[in-house]
């Protein structure tokens, strides 16, 4: 089938949104996970399995996820969570690795994560239960810039890191502007020395990666800012909620951050 009742199949609905953009509102995935999981036939809506994600619902739709009823959404929230060393950020890992999501406190709603830090980095990871927003926060439109700490091991110089400041081809792979600057000064022999990055797109492993195109081992990465938000002395594993006029501050008053997500069930 490709659209249940109470559903429009080219989306030209008046009322109701995307099945996938109610799921993530909800906090049961990102919009990108959803289109995934109804392609693998995890969802139903009134009773009927979709088999496509172009299919609009509105609030009287039953909507079915692995056999139990969509969460009822709660108003939007964000949080900042220092992700210690060891965790991978998924909410499952097909190699039974402790991910960020296993230690949450229990107290707390299903969230998602806005963008991912890998399982050898630390540092800054915010935590929404809206994945709208988490989509909104991440988008590279946003322009927001990711503040990292490297400690390596090599002979970084000034005139080293300027290399990266337009921008670098590594493996065929075209990475953005980087600023990058010694902390302490420049040192004379190789050893481990601290770096602080600055950059704009977060691809996958970027900082690891460029910065072994340029003869630099990353012992240890902590990101300690993104965008407008500080991990500041945030203790690791310990996670706190940001205020929501903080964050409305950051997005702007359009944003539905601590409002009622529209579908209630």
């Amino acid at each position: 089938m490709n659209a249940p009742k109470g559903g429009d199949k080219d989306g030209t609905a008046e009322k109701g949104e995307r099945i996938a953009k109610v799921m993530a509102r909800a906090g049961l995935c990102s919009r990108r996970d959803a289109e995934k999981w109804i392609a693998a036939g995890r969802v139903k809506v009134n009773g009927e399995k979709l088999t496509t994600p172009a299919c609009v619902v509105g609030p009287t739709d039953e909507i079915m996820v692995d056999g139990e009823r969509l969460p009822q959404a709660d108003r939007t929230r964000v949080w900042r969570f220092h992700k210690p060393n060891g965790l991978v950020t998924t909410h499952k890992d097909e190699k039974g690795r402790t991910t960020v999501f296993e230690v949450l406190p229990p107290n707390l709603p299903r969230v998602v994560s806005v963008g991912r830090l890998d399982i050898t980095s630390e540092g800054l990871l915010l935590l929404t239960n809206d994945g709208e927003i988490a989509r909104m926060l991440e988008h590279p439109s946003r322009g927001w810039v990711r503040r990292y700490r490297a400690r390596v091991y090599g002979r970084p110089d000034a005139r080293l890191l300027d290399s990266i400041k337009d921008g670098v081809t590594v493996e065929g792979v075209r990475y953005g502007p980087i600023e990058a600057s010694l902390d302490g000064g420049e040192g004379g022999s190789k050893s481990n020395v601290w770096i602080t990055l600055a950059l704009s797109e977060g691809k996958n492993r970027e900082v690891r990666k460029v910065l072994a195109h340029l003869g630099l081992t990353v012992t240890r990465l902590i990101r300690v800012s993104y965008g407008p938000f500080q991990l500041g002395n945030l203790e690791p594993g310990v996670i706190e909620e940001i205020p929501v006029h903080v964050v409305r501050q950051q997005l702007g008053a359009s944003a539905p951050v601590g409002l009622s997500k529209k579908r209630k069930r």
